[in-house]
């Protein structure tokens, strides 16, 4: 049989991608006089372009589209998908309608067997996807019809739509089942999403081509170059100079140079910066430190003084976006009185050198933070600060990523993440036991707590949205009765655009991941030129 993309990872597909190492001056000046270009500055770089892989993880991609599509707020739109996601009563089987006259960048049609060749890719350990454990749930795939695909899972999973937003790639790019590390698709992506890469640069910049043929109309604004530099402060002084239109950079930075044409956004997120404690530690394992510890952080004064008032306080991970699921009752006052009392009543007393001691054992244990990111050592600074105060000595070790797997089981470490799409994929990996080994950063402290477990398998089980946003309050609710970390914020995401140019601009509840797929660039099809 005629493979109908024959063509799809070669000719015309490598049009105009360099090797690493080839890269090229960045251009210079911004969108100039032409209003359909846009010029970019990230401070992050992809490693891949596969979803598969984790690119565009929550659902933002400009090369991709998912069977749904994230709305900005906290609802989940069809995309590839016709309609909604069917689901059966007891939401173990989820049938999706596909939308029609969709293509592919090379021109060829999708259908389900892309669906069913994507998802099955996820899961099957044959190619080594790095998502494959948020897909463990989905036993089974299959196309129905060309036009419908039915997932069969392993067990009730109501929050299933939030994992509809993977990019879906051509079934064609997966019919070798061998590790994706080696796919085409890593540098050259093929997806059906609203525009195409025309240009990688590693290390230097990528640019993008409007697809013309987008299902969702045609984008207004044609080509976009994303350059990239690391350096926060390097991005400020170009934008500055008024070398690009948009760029991602700390909210106080952004303060500093949102102005003279520019603006300055922040954008609402469930992003957190949470002390993930090793709970089999002779010290963080004790509930009463861990208690004390969360009455001791200034979460507030964390907030004004490093993030210029630009976050919220977090004290567990569900945030106040969630609004149903949010439980506003579930926080941890700022009072080290209080906590040196319950340090006191545990047995913890004050040593010659004020740490506290018990049983010979000082309480002392080590924070890692990642060396090259300045808000989490900065994060780390002030909680030691804080444990200090109440007798507990913090040591901090900045640390290289790749250092980090080694040391989880008995050090702590400034832990990032965060999905506004579902409760689900927010809480049950950081909190639920089940989650312990299946991957590096979920639940790294081992934490255990019989209640929280049995609320957030309820709430996964559950398809009544008031039923479930209730067993996410008793989550709440019972984690900060035994908690398990020290959550400190959700920050806001600072981002510095260019005014009077375009009009489409929407705010955005972001995850984790932000940059230019996210920011305020997240709906970038949609926008226009100013009229």
């Amino acid at each position: 049989m005629l493979n109908r993309r024959a063509v799809l990872l070669a000719g015309p597909a490598v049009l105009g991608l360099l090797a690493s190492g080839c890269a090229a001056p960045t251009p210079a000046g911004g969108s100039g006089s032409d209003p359909r270009s846009m010029l970019l500055a990230d401070g992050y770089e992809p490693e891949s372009l596969n979803p598969l892989l984790g690119y565009g993880l929550e659902g933002a991609s400009k090369f991709y589209d998912g069977l749904l599509a994230f709305d900005g707020r906290s609802e989940l739109r069809p995309a590839l998908a016709a309609a909604p996601p069917r689901p059966s009563p007891d939401a173990r089987s989820w049938t999706v309608t596909l939308r029609e006259g969709v293509r592919f960048h090379d021109g060829t049609p999708f259908d389900a067997e892309d669906v069913v060749a994507t998802y099955r890719a996820a899961t099957d350990p044959a190619y080594a996807s790095t998502v494959g454990s948020d897909y463990a749930m989905v036993e089974r795939v299959s196309a129905l019809d060309p036009r419908t695909v039915r997932f069969d899972l392993a067990y009730p999973y109501s929050a299933f739509p939030a994992r509809m937003v993977l990019g879906i790639v051509p079934s064609e790019a997966l019919a070798e089942p061998a590790p994706l590390a080696e796919s085409p698709l890593n540098t050259r992506p093929v997806g059906t999403g609203p525009y195409e890469l025309v240009e990688w640069r590693r290390g230097d910049q990528m640019t993008w081509r409007a697809n013309e043929d987008y299902w969702g109309g045609a984008p207004a604004i044609k080509d976009v170059t994303v350059a990239f530099a690391e350096d926060d402060n390097t991005r400020a002084q170009r934008l500055r100079s008024g070398e690009f239109d948009g760029t991602v950079l700390p909210p106080v930075l952004a303060e500093s140079v949102g102005r003279d044409g520019y603006r300055t956004v922040y954008h609402e997120t469930a992003d957190y910066r949470a002390i993930a404690l090793p709970n089999d530690h002779p010290v963080t394992g004790d509930p009463a430190v861990r208690e004390a510890l969360n009455l001791a952080v200034n979460r507030q004064g964390m907030i004004d003084a490093l993030l210029g008032g630009h976050g919220t306080p977090a004290h567990t991970p569900i945030p106040g976006s969630m609004a149903e699921e949010h439980e506003p009752a579930a926080t941890f006052p700022f009072d080290p009185d209080r906590a040196a009392r319950i340090l006191d009543e545990a047995g913890w007393r004050a040593g010659p050198d004020g740490v506290r001691q018990r049983g010979g054992q000082r309480a002392e244990f080590t924070v890692m933070y990642f060396a090259d990111d300045s808000l989490r050592e900065d994060l780390a600074r002030a909680f030691a600060s804080d444990a200090a105060a109440i007798g507990v000595h913090v040591e901090l070790a900045g640390v290289d990523r790749a250092a980090v797997p080694a040391r989880l089981d008995t050090d702590g470490i400034v832990l990032g993440g965060g999905n506004p799409v579902d409760a689900d994929p927010q809480s049950y990996d950081s909190l639920h036991s089940s989650a312990i080994g299946t991957g590096t950063y979920n639940n790294p402290g081992k934490y255990r707590n019989a209640e929280v477990d049995a609320a957030l398998d309820a709430a996964r089980r559950s398809t009544d949205p008031a039923e479930r946003a209730a067993h996410y309050r008793t989550v709440q609710r019972a984690y900060v009765e035994d908690p398990g970390l020290v959550y400190l914020t959700f920050i806001d995401h600072a981002y510095v655009m260019r005014e009077g140019v375009w009009d489409g601009y929407r705010p955005v509840v972001e995850p984790h991941t932000h940059g230019t797929t996210w920011g305020p660039w997240w709906n970038l099809q949609d926008w226009k030129p100013a009229a």
